[in-house]
């Protein structure tokens, strides 16, 4: 039985409160004002306002919770439902017939189609490509050459997805349009999240016609790949073959527009974040070179001198610490919403049906309260003896419940795999003109990181 099966009589108590404000509206645009400047601090300050508050964003009253414990009872309430601005944002992207935004039965079939491709045991078959584009990403590089993160960390997310699920030979120029699109359109759909200005999007602008261009390039770049592997013939045991040939509730292939919106689900959305992630791995290993010499020396010990391979993975204890670490003062993704399907309660207070939930793993990760010098980068707080004590639901990178990432393995798989081979070869630097201050879209991730790699001796 799913959790979305669960099906519980909703009862709503008239002793229900209603949560408060948060400080700071302003008129017309609410709330929204505060989350384009600066949403990360307005995010992290909502739980000394309770455990949860009403927000104003635009039109719009949404609600807020701010603890682990409300976050999880979110993910995990069939009340809820994958809907709401970040997800009407992204519809723009993804469509509405894919993984990422579809519910209830489509989402659970939809799931099974895709769940055999990240199960562990067929994770290591994607060993060798990891291995491979984690090791040409290094050689890449030239020492006291600037590298470019943001383009650099796009390529290696987008290559090895599209080598291991799509069993596609992409060319560089491939993953850069995707790259360059990407970046437009999520800092795009962020704006219409937290500025509900429907008829302004429509309207010809720069800025609007920016964005049109890099979406409707994202979607042809996706045709292309689907019309190759048709007029291809071929079949190979990867996720499009899946997609290709699955079946609807009645029996029937799946629609065009659906095998689109899911190719779309699995090279955007997950390349989005982690690449971001990997983006923030490097500003780690530049801005903390005592840590990046402990996951060298780990390297160096558990490879006795050669290249790290993927069976080296589980082996690289500290690597894995450091990576979770990085997940947690720096998610990807910093934002989530949801929609009350009916009137509800949370946390003492009434949700009412059609309401909007939003919440930041952000805030949660970074809460004082759930960790003890929250804001220090600290590997080995995910050691097993410390990390007992972390409150349930306070670190969850990749969601919890029916809506957990299914990819999380093959995630975590590479991203260790990356560190290791980038740790190994070089010490970072940052140079002049890199900014790794977070810049906030749909995903989080450095405004401009650049760095110089310098070889380890």
């Amino acid at each position: 039985m799913t959790v979305e099966s669960v099906k519980p009589e909703a009862t709503v108590a008239p002793e229900l409160r209603e949560p408060p404000f948060a400080g700071g509206r302003v008129p017309v645009l609410g709330h929204g004002w505060r989350m384009v400047r600066d949403p990360l601090s307005f995010m992290s300050g909502l739980r000394r306002h309770g455990d949860v508050v009403r927000l104003r964003l635009g039109p719009k009253t949404v609600y807020a919770p701010t603890t682990p414990e409300l976050t999880g009872a979110v993910a995990l309430n069939p009340d809820f439902i994958i809907a709401g601005p970040l997800w009407e944002s992204l519809e723009g992207l993804v469509g509405k017939e894919g993984v990422a935004t579809a519910n209830g039965p489509r989402h659970r079939r939809q799931r099974r189609v895709i769940q055999p491709a990240f199960r562990l045991d067929a994770i290591p078959a994607y060993g060798p490509i990891m291995e491979e584009e984690a090791h040409a990403l290094a050689e890449r590089w030239r020492p006291g050459e600037t590298v470019d993160c943001t383009s650099e960390a796009f390529r290696v997310a987008v290559r090895v997805a599209a080598r291991c699920l799509l069993r596609g030979d992409f060319m560089d120029e491939r993953a850069e349009r995707l790259c360059v699109a990407l970046a437009t359109v999520f800092r795009g759909m962020y704006r219409r999240m937290v500025i509900p200005a429907g008829p302004l999007y429509r309207l010809p602008l720069p800025p609007n016609r920016k964005f049109n261009r890099a979406l409707a390039d994202l979607h042809l770049l996706v045709d292309e790949i689907v019309a190759e592997r048709r007029a291809s013939g071929q079949k190979p045991d990867d996720l499009l073959t899946a997609l290709l040939e699955a079946k609807d509730e009645n029996g029937e292939p799946i629609g065009e527009q659906e095998v689109h919106d899911q190719v779309v689900a699995i090279l955007t959305p997950g390349s989005e974040t982690v690449a971001a992630t990997v983006m923030w791995l490097l500003q780690a290993l530049a801005a903390h070179p005592e840590h990046a010499d402990k996951v060298c020396a780990e390297v160096e010990s558990v490879t006795g001198g050669r290249p790290v391979a993927f069976e080296d993975v589980r082996a690289l204890t500290y690597t894995n610490y450091l990576v979770i670490e990085v997940m947690r003062l720096r998610p990807a993704v910093w934002i989530l919403t949801r929609r009350a399907v009916r009137d509800t309660e949370l946390g003492g207070c009434r949700i009412p049906a059609g309401a909007d939930i939003v919440y930041s793993p952000y805030a949660i990760q970074r809460d004082p309260k759930s960790y003890d010098d929250s804001q220090e980068f600290d590997p080995l707080r995910w050691s097993p003896e410390r990390a007992k004590a972390v409150p349930k639901h306070a670190m969850s990178p990749f969601s919890t419940g029916n809506r957990k990432c299914p990819s999380d393995h093959f995630s975590m798989a590479q991203l260790t795999l990356i560190t290791a081979a980038l740790a190994r070869k070089y010490r970072f630097e940052q140079v002049s003109g890199s900014d790794d201050t977070p810049r906030v879209g749909i995903t989080l991730k450095p405004a401009g990181l650049l760095l110089k790699p310098v070889p380890r001796t």
